[in-house]
């Protein structure tokens, strides 16, 4: 499918770990809750008519391609030609909402060693990314102390709902940690409206999952607003904050209006000493997928060109969800110029893939 002469990096992967794994490592009586299925918060119960994932994933054997290591490589990164991935265990996102932290954390931290003991030795194109309890920060710090130094962990991940916004002070320490290990912070959809989350969208809580699906924009434009305003790359310069799964054309708008309000507002955010946007594109990554389709192609070539994307976008897959984008496919949409830097270049940059 691709130039051999360039890289593809899939920065959206999702591994279905065992739960029988999960449970094996879990301490009483944390073992036995899990084995009962009360797993903290669910989900609203809004109805999609497409299921979570492909209908293709699961093999005439009954296998899913993405519950077996050998099987991923061999239906999804051989079938791509793919170099890497960055595997983002789905699961805990709705766990790390848990008012129980307790049970939350020792059930997090149980799935990261799945990941990092089953999964990662098994191929040096595999990376993750290490889940966490964000909402007391210091088990999140535990963690990454943990598991941080493992040479395939790449990045930090965080749930896209949250009680308040992640550039807040309160979440400095797991920032820290992270920037000790060299890993990046990335935020994921999927838990707005869950446990601590708070309502999905601002307006509150929508009526179906067309609309949660549609508004979950609203959390990324609240987290990289807070990300900025709060001084969050001044204070820790190395960080990279990446937004999965949150979309792209919203992008280019809300850096014009943070820019705006920036000239005529910076004395309150004294920290901030120059432009919103210029940080952003030393700081923020955003990948591909949900791509927008509108009718006329050109228009979204258009808002690629209102930011940074040869600097800011990285190819994602989303596998194996029902609305993924298949590398072929999400390469098509890209000028021909910018396709080595989004399809790999700018993630093999990012994760130290070079």
């Amino acid at each position: 499918m691709k130039n051999r002469n360039s890289l593809l990096i899939d920065t959206d992967i999702h591994p279905a770990v065992s739960s029988e794994r999960v449970q094996a490592r879990l301490p009483q009586p944390w073992r036995t809750r899990y084995a009962s299925g009360n797993r903290g918060p669910g989900n609203l119960g809004w109805w999609n008519p497409n299921g979570v994932d492909r209908s293709d994933v699961k093999l005439e054997s009954g296998e899913s391609i993405h519950a077996n290591p050998a099987l991923l490589i061999r239906h999804f990164f051989d079938e791509y030609d793919i170099d890497y991935g960055i595997f983002i265990p789905g699961g805990v996102l709705h766990m790390a909402q848990s008012p129980e932290p307790d049970f939350a954390a020792a059930a997090i931290s149980a799935v990261n060693d799945v990941i990092a003991e089953e999964w990662l030795p098994l191929n040096s194109r595999f990376r993750s990314s290490l889940a966490v309890y964000p909402h007391l920060p210091e088990m999140a710090v535990a963690e990454i102390h943990r598991l941080g130094d493992h040479p395939q962990i790449v990045q930090v991940q965080l749930p896209s709902g949250s009680r308040i916004p992640w550039g807040q002070r309160l979440f400095h320490p797991i920032f820290e940690a992270a920037c000790e290990y060299g890993l990046a912070i990335a935020i994921h959809p999927g838990s707005e409206g869950v446990g601590l989350s708070g309502p999905p969208n601002a307006a509150g809580y929508p009526t179906s999952y067309f609309e949660w699906h549609t508004t979950l924009v609203n959390s990324y434009i609240a987290h990289l607003t807070s990300m900025l305003a709060e001084g969050v790359f001044a204070k820790f310069p190395k960080l990279k904050f990446v937004l999965v799964e949150g979309g792209i054309s919203w992008l280019p708008p809300i850096l014009w209006r943070m820019d705006k309000n920036w000239k005529a507002l910076r004395t309150t955010i004294p920290w901030l000493n120059e432009l919103p946007s210029e940080i952003a594109a030393r700081h923020i990554r955003l990948s591909t997928q949900p791509l927008e389709e509108p009718a006329n192609a050109d228009h979204f070539h258009a808002m690629l060109e209102m930011f940074p994307a040869e600097r800011m976008l990285m190819f994602s897959s989303d596998f194996p969800h029902w609305d993924g984008d298949a590398p072929d496919f999400a390469m098509r949409q890209f000028p021909e110029r910018l396709r080595p830097r989004i399809m790999g270049e700018t993630a093999a940059e990012l994760y130290g893939l070079v």
